[in-house]
């Protein structure tokens, strides 16, 4: 898995969490702690897919286009990082029994692997993600630091 995913959950969330309001990209970038050109990059790809919805100018931003509770984090995860639990094997002796047939042995394994990464993810929308952020309490950074 990427980051592209964890940051495309993070800005929909965000979003989810300020419905109806136009958010920049430096406000998400604020949330993320990830550069707004990457930032950018994300949403570029979420607005494609219809996701959101962009306004340029005084005003503007990214807003959620969709509801929430319809956008499930399977979605996500394909449009960001399908294919990245499949292991990049080198070139193998194709003359040794394991070298002929571990890159197919392996490809196997974990694409079987990434389906049921996507059938679990599947139990949960943008809108359970939003809701279980919620619930968590906020920590001053005088707390954390006083736990440690």
């Amino acid at each position: 898995m990427n980051s592209e995913f964890t940051l495309a959950v993070h800005s929909l969330t965000y979003l989810a969490l300020h419905p109806g309001q136009m958010a920049t990209s430096n406000a998400i970038s604020e949330s993320t702690a990830v550069h707004p050109v990457r930032v950018r990059k994300v949403l570029g790809l979420l607005r494609k897919q219809g996701y959101i919805a962009t306004k340029e100018g005084c005003g503007g931003g990214f807003i959620l286009q969709v509801k929430p509770e319809d956008v499930g984090l399977h979605e996500i995860y394909k449009i960001t990082s399908e294919g990245t639990l499949i292991p990049k094997c080198t070139p193998a002796n194709p003359d040794c029994v394991v070298g002929a047939n571990m890159k197919n042995t392996l490809t196997t394994i974990f694409g079987n692997a990434e389906k049921q990464l996507e059938s679990f993810l599947a139990g949960y929308s943008i809108n359970d993600v939003a809701m279980l952020v919620k619930k968590q309490p906020s920590k001053q950074i005088s707390e954390i630091v006083s736990e440690l």
